[in-house]
C-alpha cells in the first residue's frame, strides 16, 4: 500500500482503515492494530474491516492531550 499523506484533518475521510490510521499517527502497521484491538480505542468492524470514524479518532487525541495536561 502507498502511503498517504493528508495536510489537514479535513482531507481525511470519514472512515480511516487501520493503515490510515497508522498514517495519521504516524506509529507502525502493528501498532496501530494493536490501538484498533484497545479498549478505549474508537475502531468498530465493518464486515470483517476494522474501521475509525474520523471525528472519533480525533476526539480520541485530545482526551489523550488532555490527559498528559
Amino acid at each position: 500500500m502507498v502511503n498517504q499523506y493528508y495536510k489537514s484533518f479535513e482531507e481525511l475521510p470519514v472512515m480511516l482503515s487501520i493503515p490510515q490510521v497508522a498514517s495519521v499517527l504516524s506509529i507502525s502497521r502493528a501498532g496501530a492494530y494493536e490501538l484498533a484491538h484497545s479498549k478505549n480505542f474508537p475502531s468498530m468492524l465493518i464486515g470483517s474491516r476494522i474501521v475509525v470514524p474520523k471525528d472519533r479518532l480525533l476526539a480520541w487525541v485530545d482526551s489523550k492531550v488532555s490527559e498528559r495536561v
